[in-house]
């Protein structure tokens, strides 16, 4: 079986509003799957759902072919799902060493999958001394310790000082290579870039699925035109092919 995960039809509500509108998609194991689209689409929220935040009023969440819609999120966890957060945690008088014991074991490999230096950050607390890019590293260390079967990464490049994009896209490529599957939400192009596959979410509706260098494609012509935001008013004018 090469889905890793498949969502069928699900829908969203938010305080009485819909916000994800009938999504089916499927991730395959051992890549990583770009979710792009403008800020306020609905990307966060199906990430959310998928980690069982919140509960779709419709339609199944399917990982490796078992339907865990209903799951808790301890359940999810348990099974191999994991989601990093959009602003890193900080854990006062909580070592960088200790943090990581909780996942797992090899916490220097992991640390040097992130790039970072083990020596140096395996004794500092997890605070406000470190920068929202090492915070972040760290929280990306802690995945690789926990060896999940799926990281959700919601908008892992938002606010975070690292020194280059291509060195936070390189952190990403690693958990690749560590054998984890990635769901990487961003709205930014050369972010998904990085990615196998990719889908379009525009205004809580699946927009187009494909390749990444299609989707992206896609997104640069289609969404910087659309004066709305809003897909649910000009999809009739959207081409089959971009």
């Amino acid at each position: 079986m090469n889905k890793m995960l498949r969502i069928e039809s699900i829908k969203v509500e938010r305080d009485g509003k819909e916000i994800i509108k009938d999504i089916s998609l499927s991730i395959d194991r051992g890549k990583i799957h770009a979710i792009i689209g403008p800020n306020g689409s609905g990307k966060s929220t199906l990430a959310y759902s998928i980690m069982g935040i919140y509960a779709p009023s419709a339609g199944k969440i399917l990982f490796k072919g078992k339907d865990i819609t209903n799951h808790s999120i301890s359940e999810r966890a348990k099974i191999g799902i994991t989601l990093a957060w959009q602003e890193p945690a900080r854990f006062e008088g909580l070592s960088v060493r200790d943090y990581l014991s909780i996942s797992g074991n090899d916490i220097e490999k992991a640390l040097k999958v992130v790039n970072l230096e083990p020596d140096r950050y395996l004794n500092r607390a997890i605070d406000d001394s470190l920068s929202g890019g090492e915070r972040k590293r760290i929280e990306l260390a802690s995945i690789v310790t926990m060896k999940p079967k799926i990281a959700i990464l919601d908008e892992p490049d938002s606010g975070i000082d690292f020194v280059s994009l291509d060195d936070l896209l390189g952190v990403i490529t690693n958990l690749k290579k560590e054998g984890i599957t990635v769901l990487l939400i961003t709205h930014r192009e050369e972010v998904a870039r990085i990615a196998d596959e990719a889908s379009l979410i525009c205004d809580g509706y699946l927009v187009k699925n494909g390749s990444t260098w299609e989707v992206t494609k896609f997104f640069r012509k289609m969404c910087g035109k659309c004066p709305s935001g809003k897909y649910s008013e000009v999809k009739n004018e959207i081409p089959r092919s971009v």
